[in-house]
């Protein structure tokens, strides 16, 4: 059974959607942050794997068409940001400072826990691009010579922290204005926080939006001397 599962081109693509979809339907029933739709299908996909037995490699053949549109709907978001382009103007300023402070933190925390864990260059660069969207980081990561299959976990583990603790997180520090709510969340924890901005309100979104596509250009940018460091 196992056999012809895999050998479906819809069988990762099916696996990938329908789990996601019962993660919606739990977070809608329980309201709890354990079911949050994103971890939820991360987790079935994982054990459905392992107990049939299916190799990653037939259960990609068809979600990578899936993974093809991360790139368009990266695009997508500068829709929201368009909408709010008078508070952009208003606020630039403060909004690329906030950008770069973002950017500038997640260097300084990776570098400190390199020197902390006495991890290697390549271990190093590796985790650079964690707070990037996987559209930027695979390719710095390439470019760097890092691990690509560790910097996607990483800017995995880095999103979906953000998806499910971002809004609890802007509580916590009372960070409480919408343009700083968005800045936070889509600097720290790329599209997939923003997907959660957008839950919280339009200029949240919006923010977010703009932050994904900006910190990642400062990033790249930026690990041009953070590189060099270690």
């Amino acid at each position: 059974m196992s056999t012809i599962f895999s050998n479906s081109l819809f069988f990762g693509i099916g696996l990938t959607l329908g789990a996601y979809l019962l993660g919606t339907v739990l977070k809608r029933k329980f309201k709890i942050f354990i079911f949050n739709p994103l971890l939820v299908a991360i987790v079935v996909c994982i054990a459905v794997l392992t107990l049939t037995g299916i190799e990653y490699k037939e259960y990609n053949n068809g979600a990578q068409y899936i993974s093809a549109l991360l790139t368009p709907a990266t695009v997508c978001l500068a829709i929201p940001l368009y909408e709010q382009m008078q508070l952009l103007k208003k606020n630039l300023t403060a909004i690329l400072v906030g950008i770069a402070s973002g950017v500038l933190t997640s260097g300084i925390a990776i570098f400190s826990m390199a020197l902390l864990f006495s991890l290697n260059h390549t271990q190093y660069v590796t985790l650079l691009p964690k707070s990037i969207t996987t559209a930027i980081g695979i390719g710095l990561s390439q470019e760097l010579n890092g691990y690509i299959a560790i910097t996607v976990a990483a800017i995995m583990i880095t999103g979906l922290f953000g998806n499910i603790a971002g809004e609890a997180l802007c509580r916590i520090f009372r960070i409480e204005h919408p343009v700083a709510k968005g800045i936070a969340i889509g600097t720290s924890t790329h599209v997939m926080g923003t997907s959660k901005a957008m839950e919280i309100g339009e200029v949240e979104g919006a923010m977010s939006s703009l932050s994904v596509a900006v910190a990642g250009f400062m990033t790249v940018a930026a690990a041009i001397v953070f590189e060099n460091l270690i």
